[in-house]
């Protein structure tokens, strides 16, 4: 029953995981993730003694110890990775909002600048005017 469930939740990760994907919900970079991990559970769904020789192999005592010590593996990777992503997002939008109030204080300077060469241009305008008269 419990590979069926794996077997179960590995398709549904899988159809879920490419629908995001079509309607650009998810990124590729991540997508690559989960699909990883969807294929993962699948082949352990389908495949319950690989868990069994792996339990062997690394000598945990039982199949559930060293699925939970993958799980929590592969959760300390993601939150490592998610971690350097906001940092490198963090980074880029301090770097932006630099830019824009630099451009905001250059474009607040032009337009001072063009205003007063308007008025004295019209203050001109008018002295000749007047002059004229």
């Amino acid at each position: 029953m419990i590979a069926v469930t794996g077997i179960v939740l590995a398709i549904v990760m899988l159809i879920v995981v490419v629908a995001m994907l079509l309607t650009r919900r998810l990124r590729e970079k991540y997508a690559a993730l989960w699909i990883v991990i969807s294929l993962a559970i699948l082949v352990l769904g389908i495949f319950p003694q690989l868990l069994q020789a792996m339990t062997s192999l690394f000598g945990v005592v039982l199949p559930a110890n060293l699925l939970f010590a993958l799980a929590i593996l592969l959760l300390l990777g993601v939150a490592l990775h998610l971690s350097w992503e906001l940092s490198q997002a963090e980074e880029e939008i301090r770097r932006t909002a630099e830019e824009i109030a630099i451009l905001r204080a250059d474009h607040d300077e032009l337009s001072q600048r063009m205003t007063r060469l308007e008025s004295e241009s019209s203050r001109g305008s008018d002295a000749g005017v007047a002059s004229d008269e």
